[in-house]
């Protein structure tokens, strides 16, 4: 072999696909869209190594490092290299070239990390690469109906009424306790400042593919507020939102799980006020996935850090009344 390294150029994407074949993991796929153009708007480097053969180069490999506005703490970082051209050296290379792209980066963020599947190739490179895991995710699928229902105050529709309510997704409210909830389960991987605009950008409007919005209340005599014009009603303490069939929503499922479909499960980021006891939090995401699962499956994006939402679905894992989607991903990085 005669490798050489470049730049990545328009058509490269086609050109590896070739050799490449489909995406050996989700990861892969997910990840595969950031190989593009090296730019500074967003600050992205991307290299392409080439098997020179005859005097005919042909891609066989790539590799990007770029800043990402959410969780600017670390750069991420994607390796691919043929199956053929492995174990030459070729992705130790890159890597090494990325490392050295980084230290240059605008922001002067140098650390990487990348995502990977447990007890794959790629894994076990980054694990070689001195990177560790900071953090696992999972796909989990709820059956319909897998916890009692609860009952609201008195048992009335009005006392229900009081506590559930479906919020715009526009809701500032809103926006502020999801903002929160999502800095609060990342401490692991800081997302930066958010501000209402982004958190709207990101997991509320309709390009991110939100359908709906369901919210529990406490009794409305616990009203209080958080910087914000507090709600005439109880504090907005649980949170579900859907996301319409077929987009990149909030635990988007790559393996197309969440296709068309009568059984096709419901994605909803479920999630609670960050300042809620462990009791109330996880009483709050009980009786907010009893609600939403009564009667269709939904899937849930579940991450160790979201201590609350485990302790309510890891006895639906145990019980089989819940399943993993596909397989675990590992987020991977270099030490602190």
């Amino acid at each position: 072999m005669a490798i050489e390294y470049r730049e990545w150029r328009e058509g490269d994407d086609l050109a590896l696909l070739e050799i490449w074949g489909g995406p050996e993991t989700v990861q892969a796929g997910q990840f595969r869209g950031t190989l593009a153009p090296s730019g500074n708007a967003p600050w992205r480097r991307c290299i392409v190594a080439e098997d020179v053969v005859d005097g005919v180069a042909i891609p066989v490999a790539a590799a990007v490092v770029h800043e990402a506005s959410l969780h600017p703490e670390r750069l991420w970082a994607y390796i691919e290299v043929a199956r053929d051209h492995r174990r030459a050296g070729i992705g130790s290379t890159l890597l090494t070239m990325l490392r050295h792209e980084a230290a240059k980066s605008p922001s002067g963020v140098s650390k990487l990390r990348c995502k990977v599947e447990p007890g794959t190739p790629g894994a076990a490179f980054a694990e070689a690469a001195g990177m560790a895991p900071i953090q696992r995710s999972r796909l989990i699928v709820v059956d319909p109906a897998p916890l009692k229902l609860p009952v609201f105050g008195d048992g009335s529709e009005s006392a229900a009424s009081d506590q559930v309510e479906d919020l715009a997704t526009g809701s500032v409210e809103l926006s502020d306790v999801v903002g929160r909830y999502y800095t609060a389960v990342h401490t692991w991987d800081s997302p930066g400042e958010l501000s209402v605009a982004m958190v709207q950008r990101l997991f509320l409007d309709d390009l991110s593919g939100a359908h709906g919005a369901i919210v529990l209340r406490a009794p409305k005599a616990s009203a209080f507020g958080h910087g914000i014009a507090a709600s005439r009603k109880g504090r907005l303490e649980g949170f579900a939102i859907s996301y319409a069939q077929g987009t990149p929503g909030a635990g988007a499922d790559a393996d197309g799980a969440g296709s068309a479909g009568p059984a096709a499960p419901t994605e909803v980021f479920l999630g609670h006020e960050p300042k809620l006891g462990e009791d109330e939090a996880r009483a709050a995401v009980r009786d907010l996935l009893a609600l939403i699962a009564y009667q269709h499956p939904v899937m849930l994006e579940l991450d160790d850090a979201m201590t609350a939402l485990r302790a309510v679905v890891e006895p639906l894992l145990e019980t089989g009344k819940a399943h993993v989607q596909g397989s675990e991903t590992l987020v991977v990085a270099d030490p602190a």
